[in-house]
């Protein structure tokens, strides 16, 4: 048997084969899984910057309550401190939330259009993270500098 014969026969196998049409469906539910799995990766990145933000209203709060209660130097220091902090922490939070619907819809567009996804160079997680080391670092030089 030749080559070619052999060739012609798979080719011809291959239409009539039923794993053909199942590759097909499973490759379509592949990709709807991804869409879903690319949906739990938004909402848990919603949840976490909605969860910043209230950290840092509710440090402002808290802080000015406790300056409410009895101004003294210290409270004073203390709710400016929380005020930078807390604002910051808000301010990170809606531009990792605005950053995160950008890059959804990036990747649904891409899902719809058949285009593999590429990780990106800078991942958000990476991003969010070093900011809210900077800040950290930024809160801990302020108050060394300041003082007790």
């Amino acid at each position: 048997m030749s080559d070619d014969s052999k060739v012609g026969s798979q080719t011809d196998h291959s239409q009539i084969d039923p794993r053909v049409s199942l590759a097909e469906e499973r490759t379509g539910m592949a990709a709807y899984r991804t869409s879903l799995s690319l949906d739990r990766t938004t909402l848990a990145w919603i949840r976490t910057t909605l969860t910043m933000s209230s950290f840092g209203l509710g440090m402002i709060g808290f802080f000015r309550t406790l300056r409410q209660e009895g101004e003294t130097p210290e409270t004073i220091r203390l709710h400016q401190g929380a005020v930078h902090f807390g604002v910051a922490l808000v301010v990170i939070g809606v531009i990792a939330t605005v950053l995160v619907a950008i890059s959804h819809l990036s990747m649904v567009r891409k899902l719809r259009a058949g285009e593999m996804p590429l990780p990106t160079m800078w991942p958000l997680s990476i991003t969010i993270s070093l900011l809210l080391a900077l800040l950290a670092l930024g809160g801990l030089w302020g108050f060394y500098l300041k003082g007790p």
